[in-house]
């Protein structure tokens, strides 16, 4: 090998280890509305969305948002990628417990012994047949290897299913499980990661099978778990405004009114561009974008 060639072909492995094997799983610092940093992948050859989404503790359609020229299954070789790993975080009036943002589809963990830090994952949520509920619940059970009891619903389109499906690799529940308060309402791991960051269940929310092992351990019964719809969040930080939108729904719908909106509420608007706010509605892209006036971000 020349050593031209052997210096490409570090760089691209060190940027590889820089890049694409950061785990985001785990506790970020609170330092104002804007948790995490977005960052960057190269592709490789036999690389996928679903893959690299894992990878790095995001959702696939996360992913897919935030990369929209990019074909999902087949992104070449080369390609850099944006990372959604950076987050505003939900308008919310307490900061307690488990708190579900249905519309991004990402849980957020807020616990008193750690009041600096935010523990984040991606989940999947209820497809368009049954939403997941919205509201404030409670964990009141804690289910190591749970047994799936087919619900009714899902017994008439799948017949052939049994009525309960034992541990193991076939149970869609995963190996962990929280209950709430709405009984049949559970918080838990999956079979299928590749569903995480989409709307694929029956109204429960899933975690991939690292994540849910991980807040199983963080939470305890009587947790409280608040799932909220927020398409659009905002925040200032330093002096620049910043505008995450999110399309749950998938149909394109005019998020730049909802935009305008929620700056408002926020008493923001007078420091945007309205040219800006209504790119980043009309983009969706799911990161944090900044829509300060001219000189007014740094």
């Amino acid at each position: 090998m020349s050593k031209t060639a052997f210096f490409a072909s570090f760089m691209a492995a060190l940027l590889h280890c820089l890049w694409g094997n950061v785990s985001l799983a785990g506790e970020h610092q609170l330092r104002g509305a804007v948790i995490g940093k977005k960052l960057f992948y190269q592709t490789r050859n036999d690389d996928s969305l679903p893959e690299i989404a894992r990878s790095y503790d995001v959702g696939f359609n996360a992913m897919a948002f935030a990369n929209p020229d990019v074909d999902p299954f087949l992104p070449g070789p080369q390609r850099y990628l944006v990372i959604p790993s950076e987050w505003i975080l939900p308008q919310v009036p307490l900061r307690q417990g488990i708190v579900i943002n249905r519309a991004e589809m990402r849980l957020y963990l807020f616990l008193p012994a750690k009041a600096q830090t935010v523990t984040s994952f991606p989940v999947g949520v209820g497809d368009l047949r049954q939403d997941t509920p919205l509201g404030v619940f409670t964990v009141i059970e804690k289910i190591k290897n749970p047994a799936w009891h087919v619900p009714p619903s899902i017994k008439r389109e799948r017949p052939h299913l049994p009525a309960v499906v034992p541990p193991g690799p076939d149970n869609p529940l995963g190996s962990h499980a929280l209950r709430l308060s709405a009984r049949t309402l559970l918080i838990h791991g999956t079979n299928r990661p590749w569903g995480i960051g989409t709307r694929n269940t029956h109204g429960c929310i899933r975690l991939y099978e690292e994540d849910i092992v991980q807040l199983f351990g963080m939470v305890g019964t009587g947790e409280r778990v608040t799932i909220i719809h927020q398409p659009v969040k905002a925040a200032k930080n330093g002096d620049a405004v910043y505008l995450e939108v999110h399309d749950y729904y998938e149909d394109g719908r005019d998020l730049y009114a909802a935009a305008l909106k929620v700056l408002a509420e926020k008493k923001l608007a007078s420091g945007v561009d309205l040219n800006k706010v209504w790119r980043a509605s009309r983009e969706r892209s799911g990161v944090p974008v900044d829509v300060s006036k001219a000189g007014r971000s740094q």
